[in-house]
């Protein structure tokens, strides 16, 4: 819908109210009677008519396991100590259920570096009344302030632990939104890019896809964000094992995950160790393409599954599951079972702060990168996996999940923070990506025989083969499956028999590249939740 006050006019003729304007995707939050839907969608002036979709948060008795490891994995701990970046001077708009202070997001002086708070849902506090965001928020940039000093043998910290923070509240006190609040905050967000430096978002949050990215108004939200000059990040989703459609939980990302303009993260399972060479991929996290516009995703994986970060005492989390309280010996030398400060979730919720907070520490380190240039890196530097594939039992239900290690399942890779920190110099990559083609494409065979490409690279049984440097350069990619891997879909939607190829367009916004890799990761156990962010006991 256009925002004129001439437009505005019509929809009140028709019993309308207006309830916010969205201005980034030009259009308006209306309440309108249902019988008149159908009269406004033939008038001339309207593009689309879209409903105000419920949005959930993507996150799993007192928890007394090993610590998740997860921001030592990624590597924020070189990050600090070699490269010598902690997210300082950069801001980070955090849209989900709000935050609530804490030691771990204070300085070294003790100002808090939640620089900016507010809701976007009328009538409703601006601090974390429900604790999601406040667990994120740790992930993405708590000190571990609380964690540190004698008698602590584990620093429960985020990965960039002195980046700013902007809180914009989307999400009511059970993790439930929609989508014109988080529009609101992505709206917001972009208002105050330059007043706090904001040069990343977090979104971990999501809901089932019911239309192209070109249409869904939380795709055409975050693509503004991109092109404010935002890195977008949000949460793949946690419907890896919905095998309602027969699709072993295949082309269930979530919106807005599926929009190209964005990175789209999918869980890891860290196994509570600090070596990343049993890993394994979490089997609910929400698996590519997507569902109607067939773009490969996720983007990357990250450490998800059981992570430790920030608790709030009295939200609605800890209320409801107060056995997801972290008992201080996880962290510490003692045998206290208390469990005051940190609180452990599972799911895609906790990937994405990972995955922004490396963004942010690149950021730190180079100023001038673009949002594209930090999601081609972060892709490009991901640890590979050879293929395999790995089971889940869920212990409840006694299922078995199977995993395949794909692209559909995890992307370009495992999230590798000190690759990409060091990664070639932004000269050099706008050398490759210049003059860019009208047109790039990505060809995904499930047939015994790879398709040959003319230049890129060319992944046979999953082992990547340079055709040359100046060629990986060129207009297409290939990428071999193996035989009967999956259905892929054609774009009109038919199923095509195993065998056929799949083209996607435009190989750079949809930020697939396929560089040479590393080793093998095995699987997964179980986490039964459909939301990003999960209550359970994870993998």
């Amino acid at each position: 819908m256009t925002r004129t006050r001439r437009d505005h006019r019509r929809v009140l003729e028709r019993g309308g109210q207006l309830k916010r304007n969205l201005d980034i995707i030009r259009a308006a939050h209306y309440s309108v009677p249902a019988r008149q839907i159908e009269a406004l969608s033939k008038d001339p002036d309207v593009e689309f008519i879209s409903p105000d979709r419920a949005v959930f948060s993507t996150a799993t008795p007192v928890y007394t396991g090993n610590p998740d490891y997860g921001w030592r994995t990624a590597g924020a701990d070189l990050a600090t100590s070699v490269f010598g970046v902690d997210g300082t001077g950069v801001g980070i708009a955090m849209i989900d259920s709000g935050i609530n202070d804490s030691d771990d997001l204070k300085d070294a002086m003790g100002h808090n570096r939640i620089v900016y708070k507010a809701s976007l849902i009328p009538g409703q506090s601006q601090d974390d009344s429900y604790g999601h965001g406040t667990h994120v928020s740790g992930i993405l940039a708590g000190n571990g302030h609380k964690s540190t000093g004698n008698g602590f043998d584990y620093l429960v910290r985020g990965i960039a632990p002195n980046a700013h923070l902007i809180s914009l509240s989307a999400l009511d006190g059970t993790g439930v939104g929609t989508d014109s609040a988080v529009i609101a905050a992505i709206q917001k967000a972009i208002s105050l890019k330059h007043q706090f430096n904001i040069r990343v978002m977090n979104l971990s949050l999501g809901r089932p896809m019911t239309e192209s990215y070109l249409n869904d108004p939380l795709c055409q939200a975050v693509q503004q964000a991109w092109q404010a000059g935002i890195v977008v990040v949000v949460a793949a989703g946690n419907e890896g094992r919905n095998n309602s459609l027969g699709t072993n939980g295949y082309g269930t990302i979530t919106a807005p995950g599926n929009s190209p303009y964005v990175i789209t993260v999918g869980a890891m399972n860290t196994v509570g160790t600090l070596t990343s060479t049993d890993d394994k991929i979490a089997s609910y996290s929400s698996k590519g393409p997507t569902s109607i516009d067939h773009i490969v995703k996720p983007d990357l994986v990250a450490p998800g599954n059981r992570v430790v970060s920030l608790n709030h005492g009295g939200s609605w989390l800890q209320k409801t599951y107060p056995g997801n309280g972290v008992a201080k010996s996880v962290y510490s030398t003692t045998t206290d079972t208390s469990a005051p400060d940190y609180y452990m979730l599972s799911g895609t919720s906790m990937a994405a702060p990972m995955v922004s907070g490396a963004a942010a520490l690149m950021i730190q380190k180079n100023p001038s990168l673009t949002p594209d240039q930090v999601k081609a890196r972060l892709m490009k530097t991901a640890s590979k996996f050879a293929p395999g594939f790995s089971t889940a039992t869920d212990p409840v239900t006694g299922v078995t999940y199977t995993s395949e290690y794909d692209i559909f399942t995890i992307g370009a890779g495992y999230l590798n923070i000190p690759a990409a920190l060091g990664t070639a110099t932004r000269s050099t990559e706008m050398h490759c990506r210049q003059p860019r083609p009208t047109t790039r494409s990505v060809e995904i065979s499930t047939s015994d025989q790879p398709a040959q490409p003319q230049c890129g690279v060319l992944l046979q049984s999953g082992v990547p083969q340079q055709c040359g440097e100046r060629q990986q350069c060129g207009a297409h990619q290939y990428l071999s499956m193996g035989p009967q891997r999956f259905g892929a879909q054609e774009p009109s939607g038919g199923l095509r028999r195993p065998g056929a190829r799949i083209r996607l367009t435009d190989l750079w916004q949809f930020g697939v590249r396929l560089p040479s890799g590393e080793q093998a990761k095995s699987a997964a156990r179980p986490q039964p939740s459909p939301s990003s962010g999960t209550t359970n006991s994870g993998d």
